[in-house]
């Protein structure tokens, strides 16, 4: 039995590299960029106008002048007016390109305009109401670093470097595998002695916000079964989540058939409560890595976000979060083992602050629809006291 902390460190020790791909920009959202992005021209590429009124060469106002002779109106998406003497003026729209002699844009708002001549109406500032060409990235210039994970703004972004492809890093081929003979499916009706499965649903949930969409197979408690199906999915897949099956039990045969088929221990056992049965290894040859969790719902659904949902950010080179939460009550823990309590979060002040969840122990799956995720705490003999900073690991979109 090993510490959270040497386990946690193993884990990411052993995170890999799968390589990249290419994908359309459509199917690029939530995927994490593999290489640098530069702009492809100016940004924006020509002066824009920002305001929808008239475009102006600033030197007339300075002049004295405060009208203006309408010569054009110029739309977005049209070539500009070509020449533009100071004492004339072009309606212009948003979006659209600023004649080269103008140098000022104002608004329809503050302006009035009878027989085909502009008044200005209020005072006026040079340069107002335009973008600039180049002024938010010049040519050539870096706009999204790779290891990014594009959301729909980097779409956006993206699309106007004229990314109709993306390359992006490669996610893992996963299988997700439930055991246990007491397990049955949803749609049945359990006898007072079996369950309903849950825990590959909720893994398979967890790993579709990742946008991995992975093998889902049942086990049964047969030696043969077992060795059969995880002998093909360690050859086929990248990694594998057992659920149930690691503990001390006389049906709990996966560590031995997993040694049997060359995988190599990495531990067994943590000191941590949920998912103290916690066992986590690599297949010598194909490099396969192996998450077998408890079978009880708390501690396969901490263990994944604690260890794999981290272990697979630090793979796709993404930073993995540290977010800090203040407790709103105290807490006690003593012993050996770290724990992982479910909390609920809120804003308070201007500060994050957990509030304990109740659970009726690691089989309670309901406590986790109430929780927003976990803290960690590790034993020590003073109490964690009210307002105390500590680590806060989230199973659901906060923010």
């Amino acid at each position: 039995m090993i510490s959270f902390a040497d386990a946690y460190n193993l884990v990411l020790e052993h995170s890999q590299n799968y390589g990249t791909e290419t994908v359309s920009l459509k199917k690029a959202i939530g995927r994490v960029l593999a290489d640098d992005i530069f702009a492809d021209r100016d940004f924006p590429p020509y002066d824009r106008a920002t305001k929808d009124g008239i475009a102006i060469n600033y030197n007339a106002i300075e002049n004295g002048r405060i009208a203006f002779n309408i010569k054009a109106i110029v739309a977005a998406g049209q070539r500009t007016y070509k020449f533009l003497e100071e004492d004339h003026c072009v309606e212009i729209m948003t979006g659209a390109v600023v004649p080269f002699e103008a140098d000022t844009v104002v608004m329809y708002e503050d302006i009035t305009i009878e027989h085909g001549i502009a008044n200005l109406n209020k005072k006026t500032q040079r340069g107002q109401n335009i973008h600039y060409k180049g002024s938010d990235k010049k040519k050539g210039e870096l706009v999204i670093n790779k290891d990014t994970k594009i959301t729909a703004a980097e779409i956006g972004v993206l699309a106007s470097v004229g990314k109709s492809v993306v390359k992006v890093k490669k996610l893992p081929g996963i299988a997700v595998i439930s055991t246990g003979n007491e397990l049955v499916e949803v749609e049945d009706h359990p006898l007072p002695h079996q369950i309903r499965k849950s825990n590959s649903y909720t893994l398979f949930a967890a790993l579709d916000e990742e946008h991995i969409v992975p093998l889902l197979l049942h086990l049964s408690d047969d030696k043969d079964m077992i060795r059969q199906k995880l002998s093909y999915v360690i050859q086929e897949m990248d990694v594998v989540l057992l659920s149930g099956g690691v503990s001390k039990g006389k049906f709990d045969f996966i560590p031995k058939i997993l040694d049997e088929l060359g995988v190599e221990k990495v531990f067994h056992g943590v000191l941590q409560r949920p998912g103290k049965p916690f066992w986590f290894g690599v297949h010598r040859n194909t490099k396969t890595v192996i998450f077998s969790f408890p079978g009880n719902p708390i501690s396969t659904f901490a263990n994944y976000h604690i260890y794999f949902k981290h272990w697979l950010q630090k793979s796709l080179g993404l930073p993995i979060p540290n977010v800090l939460v203040f407790l709103e009550e105290g807490i006690s823990i003593k012993g050996s083992m770290t724990r992982f309590l479910g909390v609920k979060i809120r804003w308070v002040n201007g500060l994050l602050k957990a509030k304990l969840v109740k659970d009726n122990g690691s089989g309670d799956l309901t406590s986790l629809s109430r929780s927003d995720g976990f803290i960690k705490l590790t034993p020590r003999d003073e109490p964690y006291t009210i307002d105390e900073k500590v680590t806060f690991i989230s199973t659901r979109t906060l923010f």
